[in-house]
């Protein structure tokens, strides 16, 4: 079986992250979807990682995939946090960021009815992965 390039995984794991940060400011900043307070803490990992993987790729620094694993750990575990709230695994409630912004469970979290949280966590999971696989290579 043919491996992944690392320069490949790389670039694959950026491109997540590149498209996941536009989505996130277009529901934002378009469609003027006030973010939760979980959903900001997603955007505190998913952020950084589309410019540290982004200049990992300009510098051509193998290595950048071990910060891309750390940032996708951190996002990934808000996100599962906050699709457990969203699905009623965890029963506490968490206060919208303003009086009339949406909460982190109701049916604003929904896009093309699909929960943000389960989008977050797929594309935090994708990143960490593309990101381990950059690794494997440089060490072989």
């Amino acid at each position: 079986m043919n491996r992944v390039p690392a320069e490949t995984a790389l670039g694959l794991a950026w491109i997540v992250a590149l498209v996941a940060s536009l989505a996130v400011l277009f529901i934002g900043e378009v469609m003027g979807q006030t973010p939760c307070v979980l959903c900001w803490f997603q955007r505190a990992f998913m952020f950084p990682l589309a410019i540290i993987l982004g200049l990992g790729l300009w510098w051509r620094d193998g290595s950048v995939g071990r910060y891309g694993i750390a940032l996708a750990l951190g996002g990934g575990v808000v996100a599962l946090w906050h699709m457990g709230l969203y699905a009623g695994l965890i029963p506490e409630r968490i206060q919208p960021c303003t009086a009339t912004g949406p909460s982190c469970t109701d049916d604003n979290q929904l896009v093309f009815g699909i929960p943000i949280p389960l989008m977050a966590l797929a594309a935090f999971a994708l990143i960490g992965f593309l990101s381990a696989l950059s690794l494997k290579e440089t060490q072989t």
